[in-house]
């Protein structure tokens, strides 16, 4: 046999990780490089916390890496102390240790010298030949018959209400997941931008004895809480328009089983955002979005406890609106916001900004290098309704021309524009087995040629 072919995939967070694995996996796959900027590989933003309130929003049960062993999971806790369960749900670093350890079990055995962790950022990704040249921060290159781009969750948008001089400041913090990222001990009040899973766990975490948080979004909901389901699991018709589909969960929901009706679309969510049309989709962003997501990705129930009990001591306190302005000021920041169905604008003063708006979507707000290249050389665009990077169903990323682009692939929320349900480890771990297939056939195809 010839020389192995070489896989770059970029970035070692859930989906990169479990990418690789399945490259790696195959006795006669191709040479894997797995390239991360930050310290540790296989943990991402998600399983990078050491907060013993940072639990999982998913039960053990659910969380295997590998959707043919579903046990998966459950037998690594059994064989492993020092973990503690909160009713079903562990902490996220419990979690990133499960996957730094597949990572270092494939590194000892199955993928030992052909799986090859590169701890670096990659700046740039260029045609070469039939296949790429990645470029690194630090200035080395590598050549790769294909390329997989696992960014994670990027970074959101700085807010269009912010002054320059407030984004400029120590004031205001725009990715709350940055280990750099601190409040000042003194900051009494902390304005919140959003109010989903992301604001919960800033609030868990920043949380101090006589602070206030404030968090803001225009409905002003908060994701909804998990709780003991019925055996008995309901069946929700899911075919239809999003108008159709609302209408079989309210049904199946009349008796108070929504958890059930929610989670009986689980297997069926990706089919039904393949089948419907650009405008229904649209119309599904532009009203039912919010009330899906705080519905579907729900809190254990300890955490739920935890901001029940702030928000009864108005420790947080969440309202629906649209923030207008945020001016730094000599000792403050002033926010200027209107309450939902109000016209006038109130002020509030507080000590710090928390930029909790989730994910962000559109590429091109993107502050990644590496997106900016590669949508100047139009390898990739974004998807139709700005999710994301627009891909095949087969993970293949498609360019300015509106081909996919031969060995270019993504894994993970890059792709939810094509797929919707992908942040959680149930989807990803699916698309990453198959986008793995579809790697290895494409580099196998190139190679033969």
């Amino acid at each position: 046999m010839g020389q192995r072919p070489t896989v770059a995939v970029i970035g070692a967070g859930f989906s990169g990780l479990l990418t690789a694995l399945h490259l790696a996996a195959d006795p006669d796959g191709p040479t894997v490089r797995l390239i991360e900027r930050a310290k540790a590989f296989g943990r991402g933003a998600a399983y990078s916390t050491g907060n013993p309130d940072h639990l999982l929003n998913v039960r053990v049960a659910n969380m295997s890496a590998y959707p043919d062993d579903p046990e998966h999971f459950t037998r690594w806790l059994a064989g492993h102390e020092g973990w503690s369960s909160h009713g079903g749900f562990v902490t996220r670093g419990v979690y990133g240790d499960y996957l730094q350890d597949l990572l270092r079990e494939a590194l000892e055995t199955t993928a030992a010298g052909r799986l090859l962790l590169e701890q670096d950022e990659a700046v740039d990704v260029q045609r070469s030949g039939e296949g790429w040249r990645v470029r690194l921060a630090l200035g080395r290159e590598i050549e790769a018959a294909a390329v997989v781009l696992a960014l994670g969750v990027l970074r959101p948008a700085p807010p269009a209400a912010a002054s320059e001089a407030l984004l400029a400041s120590p004031r205001y913090i725009g990715d709350p997941w940055d280990p750099k990222a601190k409040l000042d001990e003194e900051a009494a009040d902390v304005l919140l931008l959003g109010t989903g899973l992301t604001m919960i766990d800033a609030a868990v975490s920043l949380w101090r004895p006589g602070r206030r948080f404030w968090a803001i979004s225009r409905r002003g909901l908060t994701p909804r809480q998990h709780a003991p389901t019925s055996e008995h699991g309901l069946e929700v018709a899911p075919e239809g328009s999003p108008r159709q589909v609302l209408a079989a969960v309210r049904a199946a929901s009349a008796d108070g089983q929504w958890r059930e009706a929610i989670d009986s679309l689980r297997p069926h969510v990706q089919s039904i955002w393949l089948g419907w049309s650009q405008a229904q989709r649209q119309s599904f962003l532009r009203h039912l979005r919010p009330w899906w997501d705080v519905h579907r990705h729900r809190l254990a129930p300890s955490v739920a406890r935890r901001i029940g009990l702030m928000m009864r001591g108005r420790e947080l306190v969440v309202r629906a609106g649209e923030v207008t302005g945020l001016t730094l000021t000599r000792d403050n920041v002033e926010v200027a916001w209107r309450p939902r169905g109000s016209g006038m604008t109130r002020r509030l003063g507080v000590s710090a900004v928390v930029n909790c708006a989730g994910l962000l979507g559109d590429l091109e707000r993107a502050t990644e290098p590496l997106l900016q290249r590669l949508l100047a050389r139009g390898h990739i665009r974004p998807d139709p309704c700005r999710l994301g990077a627009d891909v095949d169903i087969g993970s293949r990323l498609i360019g300015a021309g509106g081909r996919p682009e031969p060995g270019l692939f993504a894994v993970g929320p890059l792709t939810r524009g094509a797929f919707w349900e992908i942040t959680s480890v149930p989807d990803i771990r699916s698309q990453a087995a198959g986008a793995a297939q579809a790697i290895l056939s494409s580099v196998r195809r190139a190679h033969a040629a």
